[in-house]
């Protein structure tokens, strides 16, 4: 009987687009479907389980703290475990999407599978960002990071797709994060294939160098607490108003995006109610401009640089999000969805770009400080939202909460440019 060689069935993968269409798969999973199929699927999910709105929203937040979380977990990984990590809560990403199956689940239960899908796509959307494109040639980086990128914009597009084909056939969400899961699985095997090489290798017999990496991590984590305060002082030090202003900004924009990432859908079944399945096409084009929103901001920033084409998308979500309430029909919401697809991901884009740049030798750490901030901001969107929504499910007070604060953020980004220019 002939056995395969582990290596011809596990082969390790070093080509830099492969790697790059991997991450792009990796973000679609994580992303797409971890957090933002929840969107796609929010008016069924109320239909067929006869969730409140409040319900609803706290099952959002309860998502966006677990990011939250994630992100936060993800700062004190060391640059070694980065693959093991990313493998773990790329599994629990999967499960937690299966396991939105199994009928009659509790609320509770609920809650603690949206929690830990929270984490995952915390966890996996920082370490797979690092582990990719750490792995692109400085000459490539700039088109390969962006094509990774686009794997968030891809993820809600197929979040729209997969929910409306499914539903049209006559399935419900239950399905839908069935097959969101099974289509996922593939994704494992080929992350294995970007292990570090000397995981590839037969390692029986190397007891002594075992012993020595238990002894090692052990000290890493005993120092984890201590290492970060001391990280952390030495990356603001200087840089502490700078980084309180773009931080500040950056809940902010986290808070003014997620009223419609989390209830767009919603509420076009609410306002387009002659329109089947108006909300996942409008969740549909969040998505495809998505995927345009890398390239085309990066382009502009190349030009008139990332913090007055950060100020431009910020004004411009602000704006799209005014056009519901200027606009109650179908042109409202399919104009915010535009604004919507092309400006959050060049929003987290350009903010990461800039806020690692005040400090490229802590690049990693200011990312995960400023995620954190994001992560707040989305955790406390849908609850202020569904608290002003009422027993009327009204979302406009919501909308204009929303582009108050990304206005207010803007004011910040001032700030933040003019501080910049002083120290400069």
């Amino acid at each position: 009987m002939t056995t395969v060689p582990k290596s011809r069935l596990f082969p390790i993968i070093t080509n830099e687009a492969a790697i790059a269409w991997i991450g792009l798969y990796c973000l679609a999973v994580v992303m797409g479907y971890g957090r933002f199929l929840f969107t796609a699927t929010l008016p069924d999910i109320m239909a067929q389980l006869s969730l409140s709105t409040a319900i609803a929203g706290w099952m959002a937040s309860v998502n966006y703290i677990g990011y939250f979380i994630g992100a936060l977990i993800a700062m004190f990984v060391p640059q070694r475990l980065t693959w093991q990590m990313l493998m773990f809560w790329t599994i629990v990403s999967v499960i937690t999407t299966m396991l939105l199956v199994v009928p009659e689940m509790s609320l509770n239960l609920w809650y603690v599978i949206r929690l830990l899908s929270g984490i995952a796509s915390g966890v996996a959307m920082i370490l797979s960002s690092s582990l990719v494109i750490q792995s692109f040639s400085n000459e490539r980086r700039s088109v390969l990071s962006a094509l990774h990128y686009a794997g968030i914009g891809v993820g809600i597009s197929l979040s729209a797709v997969l929910t409306w084909w499914l539903l049209v056939l006559g399935y419900h969400f239950d399905i839908i994060w069935l097959v969101a899961g099974v289509s996922s699985l593939p994704l494992l095997w080929l992350l294995y294939g970007l292990r570090p090489v000397g995981i590839a290798a037969d390692t029986s017999g190397e007891v002594g160098q075992e012993h020595s990496k238990h002894n090692s991590a052990q000290l890493s984590i005993s120092q984890a607490y201590t290492n970060f305060k001391r990280a952390l002082y030495e990356a603001i030090v200087g840089h502490t108003k700078a980084i309180l202003l773009l931080s500040a900004s950056y809940v902010l924009a986290g808070f003014g995006y997620i009223t419609s990432a989390t209830f767009l859908p919603v509420m076009a079944a609410q306002r387009l109610t002659t329109q089947n399945y108006a909300g996942l096409l409008i969740w549909l084009l969040v998505g495809i401009f998505a995927m345009l929103s890398n390239p085309l901001w990066g382009a502009l920033a190349k030009r008139i640089g990332e913090i007055k084409t950060l100020m431009g998308l910020t004004l411009l979500q602000a704006f799209g999000m005014f056009l519901p309430l200027w606009f109650e029909g179908a042109l409202g919401l399919y104009a915010n969805a535009v604004i919507l697809g092309l400006t959050f991901v060049g929003m987290v884009s350009m903010t990461l770009t800039i806020i690692k740049n005040i400090n490229p030798a802590y690049s990693n750490l200011l990312i995960g400080l400023a995620t954190l901030a994001y992560a707040l901001g989305q955790f406390i969107g849908p609850l202020v939202t569904v608290a002003l929504a009422g027993q009327d499910d009204n979302f406009n007070a919501g909308l204009l909460v929303a582009a108050i604060g990304l206005m207010i953020g803007l004011g910040l980004i001032i700030l933040f440019r003019q501080q910049r220019n002083h120290q400069l």
